[in-house]
């Protein structure tokens, strides 16, 4: 008999196919009544397939008694319960290191966009605004102090990058990491050295509204923030009250708490670039990952080591 699992939110057409030849799939995202839905399978679901955005519910963990693997198709697992997986003996993994490089081609483009208004340019002239007056002047990119947030494999990304803009860079990090860059310090003391702050750390309960109105604050009227981690670290009413007040110059962001529902405050602001959490969203990126997410199910139900385990 087939082994089950359990998708919860829609993947890659390949990584369904895929999926779909090894294992008999349940799409729980599809499903009009989630009760019933799980009355009729939690009990043969073996797997659980997953997005870093979703993780697994408590109470759909908890439905689940033959529960052995939860394959995160993402490098973010805050929303996975590790403790408790552990404590069940359920398999965890993620998907990390091949999505590097586009989350920090992300945050370069981010930032390009929002000091150089590249959204606001395209929209001047695909409005026909452009025989009325030219916009605004822009910020320059290069030869500017940029704070990074999360020193990992992204943040030191992001930080060989902007080497190339003859950047000034410093990074913050809940722990020292052997490197050139310098450390600033606290989040705050980072905050107030920096033109642009780039948020680039995990997700986690210890940094859950991390960057809060005390951090905006430091970075000041002539900061921008650029956010490609996750939306918990930012206290997103704090930050539209500084965007709104003049206590930040802008911000870019990819990633936000309630997605995919966005603030409607955001949409009428011009210094600010929004992009729907997309920073892993390039064919080659989506692939490895889903290779990832595949070699970790195959892996675990035939004995082996998982390739990227988190538990």
């Amino acid at each position: 008999m087939s082994i089950e699992v359990l998708q919860l939110c829609p993947l890659m057409p390949s990584l369904e196919t895929a999926l779909s030849e090894r294992f008999t799939v349940h799409r729980f995202f599809e499903a009009a009544d989630s009760e019933a839905f799980l009355a009729d399978h939690a009990q043969r679901v073996r797997g659980v397939v997953t997005g870093g955005h979703i993780g697994i519910p408590a109470e759909i963990a908890a439905s689940l008694p033959a529960l052995e693997i939860v394959a995160i198709n993402g490098v973010g697992f805050d929303k996975v319960d590790l403790a408790e997986a552990k404590g069940r003996g359920i398999r965890v993994s993620n998907t990390p290191d091949v999505l590097t490089e586009d989350v920090a081609d992300l945050a370069l483009g981010l930032v390009i966009s929002v000091l150089r208004q590249i959204p606001r340019g395209d929209a001047h002239v695909r409005q026909n605004r452009w025989p009325d007056g030219d916009l605004p002047l822009g910020s320059k990119v290069s030869h500017r102090r940029y704070g990074i947030f999360g020193f990992g494999r992204i943040g030191q990304a992001i930080a060989r990058r902007l080497e190339g803009f003859d950047a000034e860079l410093a990074y913050a990090s809940r722990s020292p990491v052997q490197t050139h860059v310098r450390n600033a310090g606290s989040l705050v003391e980072l905050a107030a050295w920096s033109d642009v702050l780039i948020i680039a750390a995990s997700a986690s309960a210890e940094t859950r509204n991390i960057v809060d109105a005390s951090v905006l604050e430091a970075l000041g009227p002539r900061g921008v923030l650029v956010n490609v981690a996750r939306g918990s670290l930012v206290d997103e009413p704090a930050l539209l009250d500084a965007l709104e007040s003049g206590g930040i110059a802008g911000a870019a962001l990819d990633v936000f708490v309630d997605e995919p529902r966005v603030p409607q405050r955001f949409f009428t602001m011009p210094n600010v670039v929004l992009t729907p959490h997309m920073a892993s969203a390039t064919h080659e990126t989506r692939q490895a990952m889903a290779d990832l997410v595949l070699a970790n199910l195959d892996a675990h139900f035939a004995g082996r080591n998982l390739p990227t385990a988190l538990v």
